[in-house]
């Protein structure tokens, strides 16, 4: 399945494939970016399996490398998966999904439905 681009709420959003390349570097972020430029997309929505899994260890700085290309180049990045396993097993990790789902530049959300949700409630529709 292809990358879908589609808006929510007023922001154009680029959700990718659950079977695309693996973003392992800033490089790999790069290019999402860059289709999501190409796209006029504000949004990137990443499935959590398109992530090198080093990712969710904080201490590769993986996460840090990723997320700092989207806020660079000014793009919002939601990742979409089950984050239950890997918070119980890493505090640190649950403190940054915490704190990152407080702001609006990187969501950890379980499904697009959230995201849906967050757009709306930011453009001031219902809950």
């Amino acid at each position: 399945m292809p990358a879908r681009i589609y808006d929510l709420h007023g922001v154009r959003i680029l959700e990718c494939a659950a079977d695309g390349p693996i973003l392992r570097n800033s490089g790999d972020a790069v290019a999402v970016i860059g289709e999501a430029l190409a796209q006029g997309a504000l949004l990137i929505v990443i499935p959590a399996a398109r992530l090198d899994p080093g990712f969710f260890q904080l201490r590769t700085g993986i996460a840090g490398e990723i997320a700092q290309k989207f806020v660079n180049y000014r793009r919002r990045l939601a990742i979409v998966g089950d984050y239950a396993e890997l918070v119980a097993r890493s505090a640190t990790l649950r403190d940054l999904i915490y704190e990152s789902n407080r702001g609006d530049a990187l969501w950890f959300v379980g499904g697009i439905d959230e995201v849906e949700k967050r757009l709306a409630l930011a453009a001031g529709g219902p809950d």
